[in-house]
């Protein structure tokens, strides 16, 4: 299923002023209140977990909230991206009707979705405490988030979690998630896995650019989705030169013919 990576994402921006506002004394549930006009443009925060009924949830890799300089925000569930409108009294935060893309997800990811979701409904109490943000419900339950360091391009170790064409991206061939990675090196090189079997590559880093040499890789045969994926991979590779974009920590690779592949940077 694809869903278009130009999406207008109105949500969340009032999530992250009342996430970094400064501490105002204690609330009257005894958590820490936050002060909701803080200047916070710029500032991205990771989903950590999700806590429904006393049983706790961790985020998938990539979930996140980023507010912008215009007072907008995008976000992750850690597959689909989302949006709804928010109004903000105090350090009381009402989350109207939302709106989310439609990519398949696994179904641990589509899970804590659902969870996610749910939770961010509503009125919410914005407590921050030692640079970690939380959110509680009426009903008590609550989703953590903690300020997020952008991922350098080189050292990192990214984990390919779609296929992008033009404007628009696809989720990952069903069975194939979390099977590709790439890892850059200071010394010009490339390595990790292209779904299935092991490659490397030298790989020249200039401006926005990246130049791949030729792919050297292992020979195993594996399951057909990851076999589906390794040829995407290794031909895109193979177009020689990409365009490369780093966004916090979130890698898109691209061909000039538009064809590539997004990745999301794996927590260590």
């Amino acid at each position: 299923m694809r869903y278009q990576l130009s999406i207008p994402v109105t949500a969340m921006a009032l999530f992250a002023l009342a996430a970094c506002g400064t501490q105002t004394g204690s609330s009257s549930d005894g958590g820490t209140s936050v002060a909701p006009d803080a200047p916070l443009a710029g500032t991205r925060w990771s989903v950590d977990s999700v806590t429904v009924d006393g049983r706790r949830t961790a985020a998938p890799d990539g979930a996140y909230v980023e507010l912008t300089e215009k007072g907008r925000a995008q976000g992750n569930y850690g597959c689909n991206h989302f949006g709804a409108d928010v109004s903000i009294e105090g350090d009381t935060l009402t989350v109207g009707p939302g709106e989310m893309t439609e990519m398949a997800c696994e179904e641990r990811i589509q899970g804590f979705e659902d969870a996610l979701r749910a939770a961010l409904a509503g009125k919410l109490k914005a407590g921050l405490s030692d640079g970690r943000l939380t959110l509680t419900t009426d009903g008590g339950d609550t989703v953590a988030l903690s300020e997020e360091k952008p991922a350098p391009l080189v050292g990192t170790t990214w984990t390919v979690d779609s296929l992008v064409s033009g404007k628009t991206a696809a989720s990952l061939p069903a069975g194939s998630e979390k099977k590709a990675e790439l890892t850059f090196t200071e010394d010009g090189k490339a390595s990790g896995s292209l779904g299935c079997n092991r490659f490397s590559a030298t790989a020249k880093v200039s401006g926005t650019t990246i130049a791949f040499g030729p792919v050297s890789a292992t020979r195993k045969l594996c399951p057909g989705p990851e076999m589906e994926l390794e040829r995407k991979l290794t031909a895109l590779l193979e177009k020689g030169t990409l365009a490369y974009e780093v966004k916090h920590r979130a890698l898109t690779l691209t061909a000039p013919d538009g064809e590539g592949v997004g990745a999301v940077a794996r927590d260590r």
